[in-house]
Order: structure tokens, then sequence, then C-alpha cells
């Protein structure tokens, strides 16, 4: 393919710096940096884009510093340990304002400076895992388009490192190994296998064991069936197919943005959609009159259940929130929505009928809030302001929690 020089002057979502050809033609680099002059190579060059890998630096950034791991480049978990953490939160929340720009059309939004996460490196509480073909585990690389066997994983919390590397597992049919390890230091092992019977495991060390079925449902197979997290001192079980947020230090900063946002005074009714384990419906209901919460998942409705006993003053609905918010009797003054991509459009309808007063979205998929905002806009809500947490360092991943009103709700 063609090799070209580029001047990089944006980090575009998805981890590349984008520069123009001699045609104007957007073209994107991976783990190049925005000010840097590179030859690279192309790869992929459509009529409106164009896509390349970095073969030379030719004028390199001052943000540019050795990477941690040394997998970095090969390994596709992280993009971005070859530039100061620094300069990642900067570019981060150009990012955040030019997709709700692109994508959404909001052109004035008020994006706050990304939160930088306290513990960037070795924060991630779980990971997951893949086969590698002739043995072993490792991580998906886009580069080599095969499951790659890793040694090690600056990002990963020593307790899993450590377990992984102890882990010897040979499970035919094993599709994906996902270990977290609880506040506690306890470790938890879940394993998806083609097939639905449960595999005959011995461990000689401490781990609880469990097997995640297609439901994201789990079945114990050794020890406990969960594990538990701490956040500003409140603890919450986990089930194995149940979303945790994979930084302590990230969640901490997600519930103090959204209490933020709520801004409760003690006599309001608040809508917890897609509530997961209950964490932020917790610091929630410390705080307002009346929590209704929405979870489709079984087993992280029966977490929420035990990690949120001691409150009387919360209703938990099990089921899908396209289907019971329709149907919910409640006037929230206060809506919470933490959706796994975006929101299907029944339920921003019946968001936006219920007329809350504010409206949180809490999202690690940029794209999804954007196109989300559009319908939102287009039923009276408003974007107030963005804040960017950096809950996963070194990665492009960007979580957002955002505020929207409608313009004669505001006080």
């Amino acid at each position: 393919m063609k090799e070209i020089t580029l001047q990089l002057t944006i980090m575009a979502h998805g981890g590349a710096a984008m520069g123009r050809d001699e045609n104007g033609r957007p073209t994107f680099v991976p783990y190049a940096i925005p000010g840097e002059t590179v030859r690279a190579r192309l790869t992929t060059e459509k009529r409106h884009f164009a896509r390349a890998e970095l073969l030379e630096i030719l004028a390199p950034s001052p943000d540019r510093i050795e990477p941690r791991c040394p997998h970095f480049g090969v390994c596709g978990g992280c993009h971005f340990q070859h530039m100061r953490y620094e300069a990642q939160l900067q570019h981060k929340q150009i990012i955040v304002s030019d997709q709700l720009q692109r994508i959404g059309g909001f052109n004035d939004v008020a994006v706050k400076p990304v939160q930088a996460n306290p513990s960037p490196w070795e924060y991630r509480i779980d990971v997951s895992l893949s086969p590698v073909p002739g043995g072993g585990l490792g991580f998906w690389s886009p580069g080599e388009r095969q499951v790659i066997p890793i040694e090690t994983c600056p990002i990963l919390h020593p307790q899993l490192l450590a377990l992984w590397q102890d882990f010897d597992l040979d499970l035919p049919g094993l599709r994906k190994l996902t270990l977290r390890v609880g506040d506690d230091e306890s470790l938890l092992a879940a394993l998806e296998v083609d097939g639905l019977e449960p595999p005959e495991l011995a461990a000689d060390f401490p781990v609880s064991v469990a097997l995640v079925l297609p439901d994201k449902t789990a079945v114990s197979l050794i020890g406990d069936n969960y594990i538990m997290q701490r956040v500003k001192g409140r603890d919450f079980r986990v089930s194995p197919g149940c979303f945790f947020q994979p930084s302590l230090a990230g969640a901490e900063l997600l519930v103090e943005a959204v209490l933020n946002y709520a801004n409760l005074t003690g006599s309001e009714t608040v809508l917890d959609a897609y509530s997961g384990v209950g964490m932020l419906t917790a610091f929630l209901a410390e705080k307002a009159a009346q929590v209704v919460a929405v979870e489709l998942n079984p087993d992280a409705a029966a977490d929420t259940a035990v990690n949120l006993h001691a409150f009387d003053n919360i209703s938990l609905y099990e089921g899908a929130a396209e289907e019971i918010l329709p149907w919910l009797d409640v006037t929230p003054d206060v809506v919470v929505v933490n959706p796994d991509g975006g929101m299907e459009t029944a339920v921003i309808q019946a968001v936006t009928a219920m007329n809350p007063a504010r409206l949180i979205i809490v999202s690690s998929d940029l794209p999804a809030l954007a196109r989300d905002g559009k319908k939102l806009a287009q039923a009276g809500y408003k974007p107030v302001e963005v804040q960017p947490i950096d809950m996963t360092p070194h990665s492009f991943q960007i979580d957002t929690v955002s505020l929207w009103q409608r313009p004669e709700n505001k006080p």
C-alpha cells in the first residue's frame, strides 16, 4: 500500500490521531499523537477517509513517552500508553466535545475537563481473557487478528495479575474467562463455555468459580457466587454476570458527579433506570425521599435487594426499561439512566413524558450518547453540562455524566 507523510492535528474517537492527506481526506493513524509529523502506510482507503499504520515518527510530540507495557501496540487493551497522562485527559475532553457536535449537533455544550483517575495504573478490578490458539489465555490483538498470549499488564490489579499467571486451565469449549478481585482481595473466576453443562473443576488456591449462562445469570461451581466491592464506604455484592465499574477510584468519581447534578435536598423522587447492582441507587436513596430502580438482569436485581436491604425508600422493578417505564406510575423530579450503549426509543419517550426537572445520563459510549441526545433535543431536553471521567486510563474509552434539562424546568 501507499506510504504518505502526515501532519496530525486531532485525536479521534477510537484512539487514532487524525491528519489530512494531500487531497484533504481525513486519515487516521493509531499510536500517533496530534502535533506529530509521521510517515505512515495506508491500510484502508475509502472515498471520504483512510486508515494507516505508523511507520516512523518524523517530528515527535513533547507528550510522547515510553509505554510501560511490553505488549503495547500489539495488545488491543490500551491505546494511549505512549502519551503523557495529562495529555490523554486533554485530548479526551476535546473528543467529547467533537462527538457531541458532529453526531448530536450540539455546538455549545459545556464540557468540563476530564476528571483524572487517582489510580491510573493497576486499577482494573476485572479482566476478560480468551483462549490462545495452542493453549493459554490472552487478549485479542486487532493487528494480529487473533488472541495473543500476554505475560504482564500494568493496568491490572496486582491480585488479578497473580491469579492470571497462576491459572492453569484446559477447558474444552471455553469462550471467555473473566477474573475479578473484591475489595477484600477475594477472587472470582467466571467461565463462559459452549453449551450449558457445568464442567467439573477443582482449585488448589482460594478462588471462587462460576459459570455465566447466556442470559448473564450465573451458576456457582466453587465457593461464593459473588464478589464484594466497596465504594465510598459502602459495600456492594456483585454477581459474576453483572456489570460493575472497572475502577473503584473511578466509581467514586462517578457517584460524586451524579450526586452533584442531582442536587438532592431530601424531598425528591428519583428514577434510576438500568440500575445494575444498585451502586448509584444507594447513594441517591441516602439523599432523596424515594427512589424507583429498574434493572433487567435477575442476578443484578437480586444483588440490589441485598445491597439496599437497609433502605425503606426504594422500590425495585425487575425487567427491561423499555417495557417497565411506559407503565410506571411515578412522577420523578430527577431521572438517572445508565444504559449499556444507547437508550431504546421507548425509554426516551417514557422518560421525557415524565418531565423530570433533571435528567442525568451516565454513559461510556459517546456516539450513543450523542445519538440519544438528538432524540432528547426533539423532546425539548438540552445538555446543560458534561463531566467526563477517566474510568479506564490509557484506553480511548471516556465515561461521562451529563445533565439535561428543558429550558422551562431550569430554576
